[in-house]
C-alpha cells in the first residue's frame, strides 16, 4: 500500500522533535551508565538559583532503565501527535510546557532534585485530551479517548501516593497542559459547523412554547429565507416579432 508523499512528509516532520528529545535522553542515560556518574544534581532544586538549570536539563535526566523506558514511548507518541495535529502552535506548546512545568516545580515543589520527562508527558497528555474535547472534532475526540485509554492511570500520578515520585511535576505539568489547550483551542482540527447551526441559539429561544409542528414550520420558513437570500435574482426579457406577411 502506498501513501501520498504529502502524508509521508507531514509524519516525518512531526516526529523529528520527539525523536531528537528521546535520543538526548538516552545519550545522557548512556553517558551516566558508562562513566558511572550521576547528573541528578542538574535536576530542578526548590528555590535554588543553581537549581533553575533543571528547568532545561531535568527532562533529559532519568534515575534508572525503567524510568527512561517508561518515559520514552509517551514522549514519542504524544509529541508526534502534537506536532502532527497542531502545526501552528506545536512549538509553543513544546516550549511553554517546558518552562511552565519546570518553573512551577522549582517554585513550589519539595526540596529535592526533580528529574525526568514525566512532567512534560502529563502536560502533553492533558493538552491533547482537553483540545479534543474543546474542538469537538471526531478525530481529536478519538485521539483524546486514546490518550485516556493509554495513559488514563496518569491521573493518580498527580497525588502524593508513592514515595520517590515527583507528583508535583505531574500535577504542574497537567495544569500547564490544560491551560495551553484553552489558549490554543483555535488551532488544530476543528469541528465542521453547518450553516443551520450558526444561529441555533437564536432559534432555540423561541421554542419554549411551540409544538413540534410549529417548530418544523419555523425551520422551514428560516430555510426558505436563507435560500432566497443566497439565490441570485434571474430576470427574463421577452421580445415579440410580428409575423411578416408574404
Amino acid at each position: 500500500m502506498t501513501y501520498p508523499t504529502k502524508y509521508h512528509n507531514t509524519i516525518n516532520r512531526s516526529v523529528i522533535v520527539p525523536i531528537v528529545m528521546v535520543i538526548f535522553m538516552w545519550v545522557v542515560f548512556g553517558w551516566e551508565h558508562y562513566f558511572q556518574i550521576s547528573f541528578n544534581s542538574y535536576g530542578i532544586l526548590l528555590r535554588d538559583f543553581v537549581g533553575l538549570r533543571g528547568v532545561i536539563f531535568a527532562p533529559f535526566i532519568h534515575g534508572d532503565l525503567s524510568h527512561i523506558v517508561n518515559n520514552s514511548y509517551p514522549v514519542l507518541i504524544l509529541g508526534t501527535a502534537i506536532f502532527y495535529f497542531y502545526k501552528n502552535s506545536a512549538k509553543f506548546v513544546f516550549m511553554y510546557s517546558f518552562m511552565m512545568t519546570g518553573i512551577w516545580v522549582w517554585a513550589m515543589a519539595r526540596s529535592s532534585f526533580h528529574i525526568g520527562a514525566s512532567g512534560l508527558i502529563y502536560a502533553w497528555g492533558a493538552f491533547l485530551f482537553l483540545s479534543g474535547v474543546l474542538n469537538r472534532n471526531k478525530r481529536m475526540m478519538g485521539l483524546s479517548l486514546l490518550v485516556v485509554f493509554l495513559y488514563g492511570s496518569m491521573i493518580w500520578g498527580v497525588l502524593p501516593l508513592k514515595e520517590g515520585i515527583s507528583w508535583e511535576s505531574h500535577l504542574f505539568g497537567a495544569i500547564a497542559g490544560l491551560i495551553l489547550a484553552i489558549v490554543f483551542k483555535k488551532d488544530g482540527p476543528q469541528r465542521k459547523t453547518f450553516q443551520w447551526e450558526e444561529n441555533e441559539e437564536e432559534y432555540e429561544i423561541e421554542f419554549w412554547n411551540m409544538t413540534q409542528e410549529e417548530i418544523n414550520l419555523y425551520y422551514r420558513k428560516k430555510w426558505q429565507e436563507k435560500t432566497s437570500e443566497q439565490s441570485p435574482e434571474v430576470s427574463y426579457k421577452y421580445s415579440f416579432k410580428p409575423k411578416s406577411e408574404d
